[in-house]
């Protein structure tokens, strides 16, 4: 936040008086403190320097109601989410790192913002128009999230802010990590009053080529410092999801999920069956599953609710995909987060808005194919209630 003042006033950062028009952050007049009104607008603090002389920003939206959420230019990640519980008490409920350092690994992929494509494609090759590409092979010989090392998550974005939101932006070149078309990328975050964090992503390519955006922020309701999230209620409105084979590849089944431990039809606490004896948990160490939203038809539409039983946040989440990959958290790296707190596995579940994985090798699936004649638009929205 920062103070405005014309005035007799002495600055506490240089004891000097001073008459006229001055901008501080702290400001003494007549040895008192005056309270000030928060400028409109994103506030902007440096956040580090990436190893080849980049320098990152941090970029906070705010509401009236204490909530705030704190992305940087780096991955387009989200960082801080701050939401009060029942009681008024704040607290920040995403999983992340206290400097741009632990974002260099993050294996885990907390907060960041991954493309071209999210989650899996089977073999890592795919074919458009006749012609077959080959990614990175970054998971026992399938692909996952594009590329670890030089996905939108690592890279440096481009930022505009508004009054009420921040833009990052950037260009991919045809060819960029094996895949096709030259393309422009952004994605808006923005704040409201009714406690909704929007993001909106917007792609354009001059070829034809794969875009699947996500976020694949790590949520933990009761605090990023509370430990497991197994007790967190859980609904999905989703009556199928896309059972895999080993390497988390859908088989192209579209199967129900009544009568397995899958149904999150009507909420229940996300570990009752998470280690049930059921071949598709075991295959993936609990749930990491696309679920197929019911009746997506390109429109806005509420796909999920969590809530934290003893805080009493519940958060809803919103979009217009066709799919949510809901993972539990099961192989979250053992690494130590913000504020010092050593994350692990199930500490965070994620609830990724998405095309189905791998759809490229299934026509069945709703296609995430996108070029000249389709550009690519998605919202996704967290609202706290």
């Amino acid at each position: 936040m920062h103070w405005k003042a014309e005035w007799n006033y002495e600055l506490a950062s240089d004891s000097i008086n001073y008459s006229g028009h001055y901008e501080a952050d702290i400001i003494i007049l007549r040895g008192k403190f005056f309270h000030k009104e928060a400028d409109m607008g994103v506030d902007k603090e440096k956040f580090g320097v990436t190893r080849d002389g980049r320098e990152v920003y941090i970029y906070t939206l705010s509401n009236g109601n204490g909530v705030r959420a704190r992305v940087i230019n780096y991955g387009a990640i989200l960082v801080n989410l701050f939401v009060p519980d029942k009681d008024g008490n704040v607290e920040d409920v995403v999983l992340g790192f206290d400097s741009l350092e632990g974002y260099f690994g993050n294996g885990s992929f907390l907060g960041a913002t991954i493309g071209p494509n999210a989650n899996r494609i089977g073999n890592a090759c795919f074919e458009i128009g006749g012609k077959t590409y080959h990614i990175d092979d970054n998971d026992g010989g399938n692909n996952l999230h594009s590329h670890k090392d030089e996905g939108y998550h690592k890279r440096v974005w481009d930022v505009e802010t508004g009054t009420d939101n921040v833009t990052f932006t950037l260009e991919g070149k045809d060819g960029e990590m094996g895949f096709p078309g030259n393309k422009k990328v952004s994605v808006t975050y923005s704040l409201s009053e009714d406690n909704a964090l929007k993001l909106q992503y917007h792609v354009t390519s001059d070829a034809d080529t794969i875009i699947n955006m996500t976020n694949h922020t790590y949520f933990n309701l009761a605090g990023h410092k509370a430990g497991k999230i197994e007790d967190h209620l859980l609904r999905l409105n989703a009556s199928c999801y896309t059972p895999t084979v080993p390497g988390s590849i859908p088989t192209g089944e579209i199967a129900p999920v009544a009568g397995t431990p899958m149904d999150f039809t009507t909420a229940k606490p996300i570990g009752q069956d998470i280690n049930a004896d059921f071949e598709q948990l075991k295959m993936a160490q609990g749930f990491d599953h696309n679920f197929v939203v019911d009746g997506a038809d390109g429109t806005v539409r509420e796909i999920a609710e969590a809530s934290d039983p003893k805080s009493g946040r519940k958060m809803r989440v919103f979009t217009d995909l066709p799919g949510v990959q809901f993972y539990a958290g099961n192989c979250i790296s053992e690494e130590t987060g913000k504020e010092g707190v050593l994350y692990g596995p199930r500490m965070g579940f994620c609830l990724e808005t998405q095309y189905y994985p791998d759809n490229i090798h299934h026509p069945e699936f709703p296609s995430a194919v996108f070029g000249r004649e389709k550009e690519y638009d998605s919202v996704t929205i967290y609202q706290f209630v």
